[in-house]
């Protein structure tokens, strides 16, 4: 039985036009590991792949050659294995050679998986395969594909590659995981019925990495599937972070001690704070792996409203990994009730509301179409007025700054009940508005907005106060930008 493909409506559109191009193509694929890469090309280009070759993790030239070797001959002759080439420059003409007596009218695809490891240091294979291209490829009916979970080596390797290969690069894919309508399709594709405030709890812990999805089993409740896949000692996530990093990043050292620091602080951090908290030197590595850790999907950077560029916040955004650090490290194979004994725990309070206001800032689509401004220019921003000796410190995570001269501020709450706005919380929502109208000497109408995972009540204090309302429906809109 064929496996439904969920989502990606828009890199198929791109794989396609590809393939229905009159010229040749080079299309780099980039995403992060386990989010589908692989499964997107070989799914659309089933019928015209003719050759492919995934790089192999931690493996040597020689040894990479020979895995080379065996993929052609795969495709050659099974019989009559053909001799490991001496070089990258030998493997393609070998390649070549093979290739010459298909090209026709039908376009072909050969398809590079997993480049970064293939283009082992001082390897000589992209100046290879820049050669393959410039002197043959690009003049034939074909369509290259290069792939790779590395996407700040992808970047600046290929991407930005100043040699051989520069601007021959002709459609990117940036590969992201799973929205939460996506998810949702996903796991009715595979029977898997779980309402919707389910399907955002798990989210929550697990993302929308389609790998980590496919382990979810119907005959489970989604407090069982997070137990067995997270603190099982089968389950595929107790040391998924463990191996995630080094995966995707040479020396992930910093990588990790960064994303512990962001999961310290989850309002977010600016940069200085980051160097002194995860304890690393402030130079142009510490950018470099911001860079990468954001370029990879694992941390978002925000800039305060009215503040300078340097400002910025950053945040751990990979659901994942602040679940990891949060509640799998010291108890894996604590055994069966794991979770559902730390989802009563107090830390679980503050982790799902930030992480409930993590996922809706993800999907600012589904939110400018709830507030019904789908259409309007709109610029998210996040606010953050440092306290003072005589003044609390006041943040809005999420400010929409229109350009039909209104302000949303939206407030996000994951309650396991329909939220009521209490005399308190009216009070410091009013003070918040006041604090930023006085400190961003805005003159546009500033609108509160609420999101809420299991409805709204609203009472006295919320009347003229809350403008908008939007539901967890909403955010389980299944939008696609039309380009």
């Amino acid at each position: 039985m064929a496996i439904e493909f969920i989502g990606r409506k828009l890199e198929k559109e791109v794989l396609k036009e590809a393939i229905d191009s009159s010229e040749a193509e080079m299309v780099a694929v980039i995403g992060r590991r386990r989010i589908g890469k692989t499964f997107l090309i070989t799914s659309v280009y089933e019928k015209q792949i003719v050759f492919e070759i995934a790089g192999l993790q931690a493996v040597s030239l020689s040894g990479q050659l020979k895995n080379f070797a065996a993929q052609l001959t795969k495709v050659i002759n099974p019989d009559f294995p053909i001799k490991t080439p001496t070089d990258w420059f030998e493997a393609f003409q070998l390649l070549i050679n093979y290739l010459k007596p298909l090209m026709g009218k039908d376009k072909k695809v050969v398809f590079f998986d997993e480049l970064p490891w293939l283009a082992t240091a001082k390897s000589g294979f992209l100046s290879a395969l820049a050669y393959f291209w410039n002197s043959w490829a690009s003049r034939e009916n074909i369509v290259l594909v290069i792939c790779g979970s590395a996407a700040s080596w992808m970047i600046q390797k290929v991407v930005h590659h100043k040699g051989g290969l520069h601007n021959r690069i002709s459609k990117r894919i940036y590969l992201q995981p799973f929205t939460l309508a996506e998810t949702e399709q996903y796991l009715k594709s595979r029977h898997i019925n779980f309402d919707r405030y389910q399907i955002m709890h798990l989210y929550m812990a697990i993302g929308g990495i389609p790998h980590y999805l496919k382990e979810v089993r119907a005959a489970r409740s989604v407090i069982q599937n997070i137990d067995y896949l997270c603190f099982s000692n089968t389950g595929i996530l107790t040391d998924e972070f463990s191996k995630l990093y080094p995966s995707l990043f040479e020396k992930a050292d910093n990588h990790i001690a960064v994303v512990r620091a962001l999961a310290k602080k989850r309002k977010g951090l600016v940069r200085k704070d980051i160097i002194e908290i995860a304890k690393i030197t402030n130079g142009g590595g510490t950018t470099s792996v911001l860079e990468e850790l954001e370029q990879s999907g694992f941390i978002t950077s925000y800039h305060p409203f009215g503040k300078k560029k340097k400002e910025k916040l950053y945040r751990l955004t990979d659901e994942y990994s602040l679940f990891y650090l949060q509640f799998i490290e010291d108890k894996v194979n604590a055994g069966p009730g794991t979770w559902q004994h730390l989802s009563q725990s107090a830390g679980y309070k503050s982790w799902s509301g930030y992480t409930f206001e993590s996922i809706c800032m993800k999907h600012l689509l589904q939110i400018k179409k709830a507030l019904g401004i789908a259409n309007v220019y709109t610029i998210p921003y996040s606010f953050v007025k440092r306290g003072t000796k005589d003044e609390k410190g006041v943040q809005i995570d999420l400010v929409l700054n229109r350009a039909d001269s209104v302000i949303n501020l939206i407030e996000m709450k994951f309650h396991k009940e329909a939220y009521s706005i209490s005399k308190a919380y009216a009070e410091q929502l009013n003070q918040k508005k006041n604090v930023f109208r006085s400190s961003t000497k805005t003159k546009k109408h500033l609108s509160w907005a609420m999101i809420t995972a299991l409805g709204f009540k609203p009472n006295t204090h919320s009347l003229g106060l809350i403008e908008n309302h939007i539901t967890l429906d909403a955010l389980f809109e299944d939008i696609t930008l039309d380009y």
